[in-house]
């Protein structure tokens, strides 16, 4: 358990959750189910289950620092990675896993995102295990699949080279967010799976496949080789990590190394990366209306979802497949089918009256 070791990445602002997630308190700081515990809090306490606390790292954008100290109080300032400026997954996860070396050259290591909802906590935490113990004895790089309920496009999809027992696969090929007749034709197959987005590999494994696939992230980082785990390292990642190239850990590495395997996921997953899959989540009533955070009253209205302020109550009449979400200074009132969309009236909200409504 000593050699185990856990990434949360938690650095990213959640755009598609606005107005809820903001700038300034992203969607992982947020409790969106009223348990008492943020998605980054509940992440963290699902992990320490198997990974002992001084060996859980938050890897997050140094405006976030104060966040995550106040929802997790029991890590030390070591254990918080601050990255100057956002570059994607792959700057991120290869400066863990610099530092994670400096301190044990034989980590198991496993990387998530905060913002995961994982349903059956003891057959995550298994399948967990059991891709910790294959890299510590394997050179393999392991991603872990979802198998699809339904022809999803907001994931990217794995296929593997067998449909075998195994829950442990050699990966064929990765493809990115189809199109929904694609997504059809990958869901009907069999053969795909969900690419949730959590990795497994052992911290050498790891950085060899910087070394091949992304050499100039490999050879920028191991200029600091000494200086990972002491008062330097922070001095230098302030000054290289804005140098890094702006790429995810999927493009720069997974889809183009040849040791990659899939593990099989076999537990309830959901990645809230948007309002509809929040909505799949929620309770219901007899229209398939959802209310979170706050009351309601439908009048002729089906399949919305409606988030307010605490306290705040909504009447809605004549709406169908809507998201209404009030936050602070926002209202937000936008078809479900077109949430994708969310991302762009951020950008336009942002260019029109600037930063105050971010």
């Amino acid at each position: 358990m000593k050699d185990n070791y856990c990434v949360i990445m938690g650095g990213g602002i959640g755009s598609r959750f606005w107005p809820f997630s903001r700038e300034n308190r992203p969607k992982q700081f947020l409790d969106f189910f009223g348990t008492g515990r943020s998605l980054l809090q509940q992440t963290f306490d699902r992990f320490k289950r198997i990974v002992p606390v001084e060996n859980i790292f938050i890897a997050t954008n140094e405006i976030y620092a104060g966040l995550v100290k106040q929802q997790l109080p029991e890590l030390t300032d070591d254990q918080i990675l601050l990255e100057p400026t956002r570059r994607n997954t792959a700057p991120c996860i290869a400066y863990a896993s610099y530092h994670i070396r400096a301190l044990n050259p034989n980590a198991n290591i496993v990387v998530t995102p905060a913002d995961h909802l994982i349903l059956e906590e003891h057959n995550f935490l298994r399948n967990i295990q059991t891709g910790l113990d294959f890299v510590k004895n394997n050179p393999a790089l392991i991603t872990l699949g979802v198998k699809p309920n339904r022809p999803e496009t907001g994931y990217g999809y794995i296929q593997t080279k067998t449909n075998g027992t195994d829950n442990i696969l050699k990966v064929k090929a990765f493809t990115e967010k189809p199109n929904f007749e694609l997504a059809k034709v990958f869901f009907e197959s069999g053969d795909f799976f969900w690419n949730s987005g959590i990795f497994i590999w052992n911290v050498q494994t790891i950085l060899q496949a910087f070394a091949n696939h992304l050499p100039d992230i490999y050879t920028r980082f191991s200029k600091g080789e000494s200086k990972y785990g002491t008062s330097e390292e922070k001095s230098f990642i302030q000054e290289e990590y804005p140098m890094c190239q702006n790429i995810s850990i999927d493009y720069g590495v997974m889809e183009k190394a040849d040791n990659v395997y899939m593990l099989t996921a076999e537990f309830g997953w959901s990645d809230l990366g948007t309002w509809g899959s929040l909505y799949d989540l929620a309770q219901k009533d007899e229209n398939e209306n959802a209310t979170l955070k706050c009351k309601s009253h439908f009048i002729e209205s089906s399949n919305n979802l409606i988030t307010l302020t605490d306290g705040k109550l909504a009447v809605v009449q004549g709406l169908d497949d809507f998201i209404v979400v009030e936050s602070d200074n926002v209202l937000l009132i936008c078809k479900k089918s077109e949430e994708q969309r969310i991302k762009q009236f951020v950008a336009d909200v942002n260019l029109k009256y600037g930063e105050v409504y971010l």
